[in-house]
Formats: C-alpha cells, structure tokens, sequence
C-alpha cells in the first residue's frame, strides 16, 4: 500500500522520482492528509460568492494537518513531535466542525460530507496512535 500511495505523490509532483526524501513522506497518516487536503480544496473551489469565508478557513485547517505532521516529524524531542501531532489532529477536529456547517448550508452534499468526515476520522486514529507510540516510548 505504501509504495502506491507514495506513487500518487510522487507521479503527480516529481515524476520518475523513485526515493523519498523526507521520513515524514513515509508516513501513511500524511499521505492520507495530502490526500484530505487535495480532495477537501477541489471542493471548496465550488463554493459560492459570499462563502469564501468559509472556504479559506477549511482550506487552511486541511493544509494544517499534513503541514504539522511534517513538521513534528522533523522536531528531536519527544514533547516537540508530540505537540505538533496534537496541533494536527485539532486541525482535525476543526476540518470537522467547518465541513458540517458547510454541509448545513448545502455547499457540500451529504455523500462528500460522509466521505470527507470518513477520511478525518482515519486520520485522527492514526495521529493518536502516532502520538501514543511517542507516550509509550517516554516510558
């Protein structure tokens, strides 16, 4: 699964790249947030005039998700990579609360909504066994 997954990534940025350059890269957790991300941000492109709004906000939580991830996995200490997983996963909560409004609205239909809400909540497991597995090494 991880060899399809990174070539989704990697055939669409860097085609004929064959290594990953970055640890985080290898993560399941972040690919399935770049792939959030890229979904979520094709669908706020069809919210209407008057919902911007509403549309950067998610816009900038989805992107927030996979970005933290990244970051923490490229922090040393313990408290460091778990704080930023944390910082992620209230990214998720929050694509959770701005996708339902958008939902109540009829700017995203209850199918998307199911999808997308089915998505964030792989991501938030797998951010808490992320940040669980750092928990039980402290110990």
């Amino acid at each position: 699964m991880r060899g399809v997954a990174w070539g989704l990534l990697s055939t669409h940025c860097f085609p004929g790249k064959t290594g990953l350059a970055f640890a985080f890269e290898k993560l399941i957790v972040y690919q399935k947030a770049i792939a959030f991300a890229d979904r979520a941000c094709a669908r706020t492109e069809t919210f209407p005039r008057g919902y911007g709004f509403l549309a950067d906000q998610l816009n900038r939580a989805t992107v927030s998700i996979a970005a933290n991830i990244a970051e923490g996995n490229g922090r040393f200490t313990i408290p460091d990579r778990k704080n930023f997983f944390m910082i992620a996963r209230g990214s998720v909560q929050e694509c959770v609360a701005l996708m339902e409004i958008g939902c109540r609205r009829k700017l995203i239909t209850l199918e998307v909504h199911a999808q997308l809400r089915s998505d964030l909540e792989e991501i938030s497991k797998r951010l808490s066994g992320l940040i669980n597995g750092l928990e039980n090494r402290k110990a």
